[in-house]
């Protein structure tokens, strides 16, 4: 477990990810990162532009099949 401190960056609020948390995501000043929901808070990953395609499409498919999904779940 990592504790991150949450610091004032100009008019808004931030956090600093220490070294190790840099490496293990591999990412460094300027990526971009992605805050997902998960079911025990937030995931938070490096930005992929393929996991974002396949986000968005999947966020398609349950609004467009919403009754069929709501069908199987039963």
């Amino acid at each position: 477990m990592v504790k991150l401190k949450v610091t004032t960056v100009g008019n808004s609020l931030g956090v600093v990810l220490p070294k190790e948390v840099l490496a293990r995501l591999n990412i460094e000043k300027g990526d971009t990162l992605i805050l997902t929901d998960a079911p025990d808070g937030y995931r938070i990953t490096p930005y992929a532009p393929d996991f974002e395609r396949q986000l968005k499409r999947a966020e398609q498919i349950m609004h467009d099949d919403r009754e069929i999904l709501r069908a199987l779940a039963k």
